[in-house]
């Protein structure tokens, strides 16, 4: 009989190899949605043992930043290279990745703990966002931590559609927007680990 820790660790085991699976179907659609996911997964990461975060939720970290933007292997290629403004239709179809990369994973059993990440890392601090409209504590510890790391990537990004913004424009914007779009306790620690140089390795990936 397999005792409960080897149990786990199998279950881990399982989830490490679906996620480089999912993570090589990624990064040869899309290349540069898999180095942010690893950009924003590091940070994120870095972000949770600042905060003191256990082995537990350290782990969902580990599984869930990886997988939070999987569901864009459902959208189109030309759409995610598009240079440009976005259309409302094709703005639309972007943000339809949250709801298509959770139901891509939930019948993945080890993945479970994934599930908030993919699912809720675009709902916003004041149920601005999508695509529950979830606002405040309603969103999971989780997707309010990542989504911190995720905008901050994103604005420091080169994307094909705008260039990117300088690291101080994208932490003005993080302070600015901590108690709307972001959780204020994740988003001033963002910036506490920042300034204490704990997350800058990323900018070198």
């Amino acid at each position: 009989m397999v005792p409960p820790e080897g149990k786990r660790r199998a279950a881990w085991n399982d989830v490490q190899s679906m996620l480089a699976d999912l993570a090589s179907a990624l990064a040869a659609r899309d290349p540069s949605t898999a180095a942010h996911c690893a950009r924003v997964t590091f940070m994120s990461r870095r972000l949770a043992v600042w905060l003191g975060w256990d082995d537990r939720k350290l782990r969902t970290v580990e599984v869930g930043a990886p997988l939070h933007d999987i569901g864009k292997v459902t959208i189109s290629e030309a759409l995610l290279r598009k240079r440009g403004p976005l259309l409302p239709h094709e703005l639309a179809e972007i943000r339809t990745h949250p709801a298509a990369g959770a139901k891509l994973i939930s019948p993945i059993g080890p993945a479970r703990d994934a599930l908030p990440y993919v699912l809720y890392h675009h709902e916003r601090w004041d149920g601005g966002g999508y695509p529950t409209g979830r606002r405040g504590t309603q969103i999971p510890e989780g997707a309010r931590l990542l989504a911190v790391a995720d905008a901050f990537d994103a604005m420091t990004s080169t994307r094909p559609y705008r260039r990117a913004l300088p690291m101080s424009r994208a932490l003005g914007e993080i302070e600015r927007c901590a108690g709307t779009q972001f959780d204020p306790s994740f988003a001033h620690a963002f910036l506490d680990a920042w300034s204490a140089g704990a997350l800058s390795d990323a900018a070198a990936m």
